[in-house]
């Protein structure tokens, strides 16, 4: 059956960031494919509702509570997944997220945790999973990127350029980790999630952000989940090293901040 090759039974995934939006999306969708989930963010009783979904789909779900910023915490998420769920066939790195700001309004120290952040902790928590995916049937990483890591805009420079290097260190990983290991990503375009909910609450903003997107709408976070679970599962089995842009069809940016010329 085609859409067996979708599904993720009985795999082990482990998604950051996934106490809302994207992430939590991820976390939902995979259950639904199939899959038991380890699941880590800040907050915990965001974790526990995402957790209690996964659940009641008929699948096992591991909440770690951690600031996967501290590369520390890494360690005990990986430890946590095969101590309870005795393998790793999934990484998705959802956690990252910088807030724009005007070029010489951006500090070395808010550039340098923009890339710690959105690379860092990716290319961490990807190294310590993957001897345990050797260890077992291989496995699939998938990076959450940015579309602005291909685009351009102002106030973007600590966000896109780490974006930009994520997309990148996709790229040189999926070489590294092939052929049992594929190494992907999705370049996301604007998703309606609480991330973006600062601008999202002003209607001018929204609306000339969807007027600037050529399929006329803001993304879902199940719209990313989807292409998530195709890159995770058999039906992308021959993909890897790449950039998935899912974006709405852009090819410029579509967030105007409005920034004065210098």
């Amino acid at each position: 059956m085609v859409l067996d090759q979708f599904m993720l039974t009985d795999r082990v995934a482990v998604v950051t960031g996934a106490g809302r939006g994207i992430g939590a999306a991820v976390a939902r969708t995979f259950a639904a494919a199939g899959a038991d989930v380890v699941i880590a963010s800040r907050t915990k009783d965001q974790l526990d509702e995402v957790a209690a979904d996964v659940r009641a789909a008929g699948r096992r779900a591991v909440v770690v509570p951690c600031d996967v910023s501290e590369t520390a915490n890494l360690e005990e998420l990986v430890d946590r997944a095969m101590a309870e769920l005795g393998r790793i066939d999934v990484v998705v790195n959802n956690a990252g997220g910088t807030s724009p700001r005007p070029f010489l309004d951006t500090s070395e120290r808010m550039f340098e945790r923009a890339f710690h952040f959105n690379v860092t902790t990716a290319f961490a928590l990807s190294k310590l999973a993957v001897p345990h995916m050797l260890a077992g049937d291989g496995g699939s990483i998938v990076n959450i990127g940015s579309a602005i890591g291909r685009l351009r805009d102002r106030g973007f420079v600590a966000y896109g350029t780490a974006k930009a290097a994520m997309a990148h260190m996709t790229r040189l990983m999926a070489a590294d980790l092939a052929p049992r290991v594929r190494a992907n990503a999705i370049a996301v375009g604007s998703v309606a999630t609480s991330a973006l909910e600062t601008v999202l609450d002003n209607d001018d903003i929204r609306n000339e952000m969807v007027k600037k997107t050529p399929l006329r709408r803001l993304g879902l976070p199940d719209d990313i989940a989807f292409g998530a679970l195709w890159l995770a599962s058999p039906a992308g089995s021959f993909v890897t090293g790449k950039v998935i842009e899912i974006d709405g069809g852009l090819e410029a940016g579509n967030l105007d901040l409005h920034l004065p010329d210098l």
